[in-house]
This record gives structure tokens, sequence and C-alpha cells, in this order.
């Protein structure tokens, strides 16, 4: 998932210093694909957190909760 992010990350920087003209081109008004790409690196983060936090509350919290009560009962 990281590698995938960075990737559209840095192709979204590549497009911007490379590629303006593309950047440019108009969709809707003044809404271009610069500004499209732009809104979908926030989404495409906030998207990558939700899933983040979703597989670490099904598998990583209950691994971390038996370790914690295990290092809890050896510490009594």
């Amino acid at each position: 998932m990281t590698v995938a992010f960075l990737v559209w990350y840095l192709l979204y920087v590549v497009l911007s210093g490379w590629a303006r003209g593309f950047m440019a081109i108009e969709l809707f008004g003044e809404i271009n694909v610069g500004l499209i790409f732009g809104l979908l690196q926030f989404v495409s983060t906030f998207l990558i957190a939700w899933a983040y936090a979703r597989h670490a509350e099904k598998v990583l919290d209950p691994i971390a909760d038996k370790l914690r009560h295990e290092v809890e009962e050896k510490t009594q």
C-alpha cells in the first residue's frame, strides 16, 4: 500500500512539473486535471488511513491486547 501511494504521489509531482499541458486540461469550467489529481491525493490518503484503521482494529489490536495481558500477569 505504501509503495502504491508513493508511486501515485510521485506521478502527481512528475506530471505537475513536466506535463503541465496535460494537467492544465480543463474538465468542468475552471476545474482542470491537476486540481482533480490534487484532490484525489487527499481522498487516497483518507482511504488508506481508514483501511489501516480497520485492519489494525481487526488484526493488530487483538494481538496487542493479548501481549498486554501477558505482560501484566507477569508483572503482578
